[in-house]
């Protein structure tokens, strides 16, 4: 399984962590192209490199003219990313990572989400890091996103409703059920924007055994005293043993649902980090057809994923029970075939044999790039893992 590990020994921001990303290899071409289905102007993005005590960093930076840097509402944003043309895996993780930040201003302020109004989050800027990092995690591919103890820094920082204490009020509704270090730095490390990509993105859990891919370091704004202001990301392929694995099953039998939109709530469901999700055919009292939704996903993730069922669908109500899997080793390779690169997973049983499974997003998008039958790229991607099992 491939996984993002967001080392963040000086915090997180969301400049830092475009920056990061943008270090791991995102394209800064693939993220303008991105950001341009956005309705907004007068500003640009530039990445530079720095030296940060010795590490070279990618510096991420939002250049606004003046007239961009207005108040947004939460129900201005949502609607400017729901008309957006982004691509739907990045522009619902953008969504999900607003409605984070909209939930904890609303409860601070004791207000509906819909009426949250973000001064610094709702500039341009501030919407740029929120997408970027939506679009660079999406390019990435990550399957699961891990982050270290969050440090929380101390003091005051000046906001538009004035002085704030350290951490703000925001970023501790933000990371309820993460790991903290209160006190661990004299400044604001951890932003709200920050708070809420990990809320949006990462699971409270620790990290598993890494075979390490690739790293990259974003820099932040501000010179530290006690450390370099700098977030580590991590890529990696998880390599926990055979062994048993913790879930839990949530179930809904639904038969009153438009079933062109199930496709849309599986997709919602996978990018708030279900393990799976699948529709079986039932049916019901009087004889009726109806569909059993399942989800399989981690205890943290349980409530965010119900949610979700109960805001989409019909559904009033759920049910849920722990279950214990059985999970073999598994890794992503990167495999080069007559049709250009492309990802492949391979879990390896205890007696040896592989079982290889072709990235179907990756076979459809050179199917269509090279004008020929599915099955022809599927065929040969099968083809390229044998080799590499062998040469292994």
């Amino acid at each position: 399984m491939k996984v993002l590990y967001l080392d963040t020994f000086a915090g997180i921001s969301g400049d830092m962590a475009v920056g990061a990303l943008l270090a791991l290899g995102l394209p800064l071409d693939h993220l303008r192209q991105a950001l341009s289905q956005l309705p907004l102007s007068e500003y640009s993005i530039t990445a530079t490199s720095q030296q940060v005590h010795g590490i070279t960093a990618t510096k991420f930076d939002v250049h606004v003219a003046a007239a961009g840097q207005t108040h947004r509402s939460f129900r201005d944003i949502r609607q400017m990313l729901d008309g957006s043309a982004l691509e739907p895996t990045a522009k619902q993780r953008a969504i999900d990572i607003f409605t984070k930040l909209a939930g904890a201003e609303g409860r601070i302020h004791a207000v509906q989400p819909d009426q949250v109004t973000f001064h610094e989050i709702g500039a341009v800027d501030s919407i740029v890091d929120i997408v970027g990092t939506a679009v660079g995690i999406a390019w990435l591919g990550a399957e699961r996103v891990y982050v270290s103890p969050l440090p929380l820094g101390s003091g005051m920082v000046q906001s538009q409703h004035g002085t704030l204490p350290v951490p703000a009020p925001a970023t501790l509704e933000l990371l309820r059920g993460f790991v903290t270090r209160p006190a661990d730095g004299e400044s604001e490390l951890v932003t709200p924007t920050g708070a809420a990509i990990v809320a949006s993105f990462a699971v409270p859990e620790p990290a598993p055994a890494l075979r390490i891919q690739a790293t990259g370091y974003g820099a932040g704004q501000r010179t530290l005293k006690d450390r370099p202001n700098l977030l580590r990301a991590i890529v990696g392929e998880s390599v926990a043993s055979t062994g048993r694995d913790d879930v839990i099953v949530i179930e809904t039998n639904i038969d009153d649902y438009n079933p062109e939109l199930y496709e849309y709530v599986m997709d919602r469901l996978f990018a708030a980090g279900a393990r799976d999700v699948y529709f079986t055919p039932v049916h019901m009292k009087k004889n009726r057809p109806a569909i059993l939704l399942t989800v399989i996903c981690s205890a943290s993730d349980r409530d965010r994923l119900a949610g979700i069922i109960l805001c989409e669908t019909s559904a009033i109500g759920l049910r849920y029970y722990a279950a214990q899997r059985v999970v073999l080793p598994r890794e992503t390779r990167e495999l080069t075939t007559p049709y250009g690169t492309m990802r492949v997973k391979v879990a390896r049983s205890p007696d040896g044999h592989e079982n290889i499974a072709p990235e179907y997003e990756d076979c459809k998008r050179l199917a269509q790039h090279n004008n020929v039958p599915i099955k022809l790229v599927y065929q040969a991607a099968l083809a390229a893992a044998q080799v590499s099992s062998r040469n292994k």
